[in-house]
């Protein structure tokens, strides 16, 4: 009861220290509003690694990159999983210029989605079919020209870990129509940050870029592909992420000597 009691405070603690950080940070960019992209990029990047320290030191929740390098620095699009809200924001950390696929009703939120619309963010209309699509995949071809990082995430919505894979047509129409390189990103963060929830549960978030998926694959062997080998990552990650909370939560589970793991009498 005493540790789940320090989790939920630990947890709402660090729900306000997150978005009293998003606010100062959208009151101190606003005169990038008036001045290049790049520099409200810089205060995008400023709130991704302070909030990912904030989960750090707050929450215990580390975060381990691996394979980063595999991800070019050019124009290409980046296919990530999506169980949590985290990796909304996490990837301005280590990428050089993402441009997200995001449901257009964020734009519409006051402040909040006026930086979208500057920082060239891609809106799609989820019930617009086929249009929307067009539109989003003329969007993104804009902005991989500008040799920027699209990011998609292909099931369209936040799923949690265990649910069976769900992916939308739109990876695999813009992958047909721009010629780049697709990159498939795993990870376990809804096992630490999970969806529709206020608990933060300790551990390490782990993301991990896989092998580029070159260009000019046939639409549904690209589609095949993506999905098996993002989703055998991601089960990878999963079962890491668990093995990691199991052995987490047996190093603090009283003994029946009445001490605790780890410690000395």
């Amino acid at each position: 009861m005493a540790r789940s009691t320090s989790l939920l405070i630990r947890s709402l603690l660090f729900s306000a220290l997150f978005y009293a950080n998003l606010t100062v940070h959208m009151v101190v960019a606003l005169p990038t509003f008036f001045l290049p992209s790049r520099v409200l990029l810089a205060f995008v990047r400023s709130y991704a690694r302070t909030s990912l320290w904030l989960l750090r030191i707050v929450c215990g929740i580390k975060v381990e990159w691996r394979g980063i390098d595999k991800i070019p620095r050019g124009a290409c699009i980046i296919a990530c999983k999506h169980q949590s809200a985290w990796e909304t924001f996490a990837l301005y950390a280590v990428l050089r210029d993402p441009a997200y696929i995001l449901k257009r009703e964020l734009m519409w939120i006051p402040l909040f989605g006026w930086y979208t619309w500057k920082a060239g963010l891609i809106p799609v209309n989820r019930e617009a079919g086929l249009a929307a699509l067009s539109r989003m995949t003329a969007r993104a071809r804009q902005e991989l020209a500008r040799a920027r990082q699209v990011v998609i995430f292909p099931e369209g919505t936040r799923r949690p870990p265990v649910a069976e894979p769900i992916y939308k047509p739109g990876i695999s129409y813009l992958y047909s129509k721009a010629d780049v390189a697709c990159v498939p990103l795993a990870l376990n963060s809804g096992l630490f940050w999970p969806r529709r929830s206020l608990r933060r549960i300790p551990g390490t978030i782990v993301v991990e870029a896989l092998d580029p998926i070159a260009p000019g694959l046939d639409r549904k062997f690209f589609a095949a592909q993506l999905e098996s080998v993002l989703e055998g990552a991601s089960a990878r990650l999963i079962a890491e992420g668990r093995r990691e909370i199991a052995t987490r939560g047996a190093a603090q589970s009283p003994q029946d000597d009445g001490t605790t793991a780890g410690s000395t009498s």
